[in-house]
């Protein structure tokens, strides 16, 4: 997995997007980061991060936020988002004439 700048993290996940459009797909996560990667006391931290990753089959990507950064990225993050959803599938609506359609046969 690849740690990442938060700009050069929205600019790779631009492109992993692009990618993802001839095949497979993106899973975003993001969670909650203490700095920590490993566990060894339970001390509470004066200040969390979050942790973004991003992957699209064997290709990893994440960044760590600061609090004081989180809303610049989140605006930027959705705006990379909203570019990136049009190659979803709309759902079916049911009619009612097709409902009594079928209710007839």
């Amino acid at each position: 997995m690849v740690l990442l700048e938060n700009d050069s993290f929205l600019s790779e996940l631009t492109r992993i997007f692009q990618k993802s459009k001839s095949s497979g797909s993106v899973n975003i996560t993001m969670k909650r980061y203490d700095g920590k990667s490993k566990p060894k006391e339970k001390l509470e931290p004066n200040e969390y991060k979050c942790l973004f990753r991003a992957v699209l089959g064997s290709k990893k990507i994440s960044t760590i936020v600061s609090p004081k950064d989180m809303n610049r990225f989140q605006l930027a993050y959705a705006n990379v988002l909203k570019a990136n959803m049009d190659g979803l599938k709309k759902k079916e609506k049911k009619t009612a004439s097709s409902k009594k359609a079928k209710k007839d046969n």
